[in-house]
Order: C-alpha cells, then sequence, then structure tokens
C-alpha cells in the first residue's frame, strides 16, 4: 500500500495510481509541446511535467483521467516534483473508483452542519438570523461539498465547509475573550464569507472558475445573494448593509481582493480570523510532510517562505 504523495521525500520512487487533477499545456525552449499534470491522491497533489507530448496524448491525459505512474520524486526550486518515466491510463479490467483519489476534510459534513446550525440559532437579531439560516438552506448541498479554493488552503472536498467550521471555533473563543463584539454579526461574517465560492467554481472535485466566478468573484456574487435574500425575506435595515460590508471586507486589501477595507470592528475581526485559519491550514499541510529538523518546500501564498520545523517537534 502506498503512503499517499503528500508523504513522499525528494529521492523516492513512486508507483501508483493519480487521478490528474489539472492539465495544461506548455511550449518548452526548444519549441516542443509538454503538459503539466496536478496529480493527486488522498493525501494531497504533486505537479508532474509530460515532455514531448502529441495531439493524441494531450486528448488522453485531461483532468478527472486516473493514471498509472511510475516515476521519482526530486526537488524543483525548493518544491517537489514527480519525474515521470511511465504513465499510462486504466485497462478495461482496472475498476477503481474516483473517490479513491478524493481527498475529504477531517470531519463529516452532518457533524459541520450541526454545528453551523447551532450558532445560527444562537442568534438573536432575527434579521441577520433569518438572512443567515435562508442563504444556508439555499446552498447547503454545495457548501458542503465545495472546497475552500481550488488551492492554497481547504483545497479538498467539504474543505469549504470544514473553514468555516474552524472559523467558527476562533470566533467564539474570540468573542469570550472580547464580550463586546457582536456575536450574531461576526458568526454571520464567518457563516456567509466564502458562501458565494458555491457560484465561482465549478464544483466538488477538481473545480475551476465559472464565468460568474472569473467576471464577478466570490465577493461580488455574496453581496448580490445577501441583497436578493433581503429582499425575499422582506427584511430592510442596517443589517444588510452591515452584513454585505464584512463579505466585501474580508480579505483585508484592495490588493487581495477586497473592494473595500474592515470599516466595523467585526469585519476587522472576521479578516483576521479568515487569514489565520488560512494560513494555519496551509501551515500544517506543509509542515505534516517535513521532518523534524528541515525547512519545508516554499509556500508561495506566504511571501514564498520556506518554513523550519524544530527538531523536537514530532
Amino acid at each position: 500500500m502506498t503512503k499517499g504523495v503528500r508523504f513522499y521525500e525528494a529521492g523516492e520512487q513512486v508507483e501508483q495510481y493519480f487521478l490528474i487533477k489539472s492539465a495544461a499545456k506548455g511550449m518548452a525552449s526548444n519549441g516542443k509541446p509538454f503538459l503539466t499534470l496536478i496529480l493527486q491522491d488522498k493525501t494531497g497533489a504533486i505537479e508532474a511535467k509530460l515532455w514531448d507530448i502529441t495531439e493524441e496524448l494531450e486528448k488522453t491525459y485531461v483532468e478527472q483521467t486516473i493514471v498509472k505512474v511510475m516515476g521519482d520524486i526530486q526537488s524543483y526550486r525548493g518544491k517537489l516534483q514527480l519525474r515521470i518515466r511511465k504513465i499510462r491510463t486504466l485497462s478495461p479490467q482496472e475498476n477503481i473508483p474516483v473517490d479513491m483519489f478524493i481527498e475529504k476534510a477531517p470531519v463529516e459534513a452532518d457533524v459541520m452542519l450541526s454545528k453551523i446550525n447551532q450558532c445560527i440559532f444562537e442568534m438573536t437579531n432575527p434579521k441577520i438570523q433569518r438572512i443567515t439560516r435562508y442563504l444556508m438552506k439555499k446552498y447547503e448541498k454545495p457548501f458542503l461539498e465545495y472546497p475552500a479554493a481550488t488551492k492554497n488552503h481547504h483545497e479538498y472536498y467539504s474543505g469549504l465547509a470544514y473553514h468555516v467550521v474552524s472559523m467558527l471555533d476562533l470566533a467564539k473563543a474570540i468573542v469570550a475573550l472580547y464580550p463586546s463584539l457582536n456575536k450574531d454579526l461576526l458568526y454571520a461574517g464567518v457563516i456567509l464569507h466564502d458562501l458565494g465560492k458555491v457560484i465561482e467554481l465549478s464544483g466538488p472535485v477538481s473545480p475551476s472558475y465559472t464565468i460568474e466566478g472569473t467576471l464577478l468573484g466570490h465577493i461580488t456574487l455574496m453581496v448580490g445573494e445577501i441583497g436578493k435574500a433581503a429582499d425575499e425575506l422582506e427584511i430592510t435595515g442596517e443589517e444588510v448593509t452591515v452584513l454585505q460590508h464584512l463579505i466585501l471586507s474580508h480579505h483585508g486589501k484592495a490588493e487581495w481582493g477586497s473592494p473595500k477595507p474592515p470599516l466595523i470592528r467585526e469585519a476587522e475581526v472576521l479578516h483576521y480570523i479568515d487569514n489565520l485559519d488560512a494560513k494555519i491550514n496551509m501551515l500544517n499541510r506543509v509542515l505534516d510532510k517535513t521532518k523534524p529538523g528541515d525547512f519545508s518546500e516554499r509556500l508561495f501564498a506566504l511571501d514564498n517562505r520556506s518554513f523550519y520545523k524544530p527538531s523536537f517537534q514530532e
């Protein structure tokens, strides 16, 4: 049994099945085309290059295809890559389900949904509560299945819900420490801040960006959804505008994708909670495959830094 791509080290040989998460054509300096493949199993994903491709190979090795690969792990610019020596698609006799390759959140969907619903139940502002409950109910199924992103953090099945539940745990701890915070507003911001990704992304497995996602983005989409929900529920008042502001500002800065900076106390807290949970998720995943006493591969989303894992840590 293979240990999974997330735990391979440079110099190791690989012979296992993968799901092609994505395939992108490029052109080498010698003018010959190649494919950049992102190969995944249940533990994670790794980049691989397929050189000197033909049109037939380009049509064969597309996303959502299961392949058998032989190769070795190498380090390139501080990041692990799989050097392909042999690759093939499945034979008719090989009956391997796609589920075998899908990385999932470590908590079951019904447990996460129960925690989210409990937070909604605890809200005392009826306008905020009704809008949050309405939108969660409207998008419950994709919310429990979609990743939180296509890369960098929580980029796996049910990752969006797991990101939200982790943020709610942080929010509860912060509200207990700073009781002046408006709990309803902060909880609603956490639950709704990335819900627009179920429209922005194409699906729960190997997602790409939809036309709406590319042209508008999840922030703009969610601001519109809050407005539509308020209209449907015949809710008016400042709560609607403030909820929309939390969504607009949760990335913190214009260069990070927020049309407005946080201008409300709870919006500022939401931004920090979101940022913290995303970064901890990225760090945990890269440090899980780093030996004590070594530096991790570089994390592009964290200023291209390599992180040291102290030798006394397991």
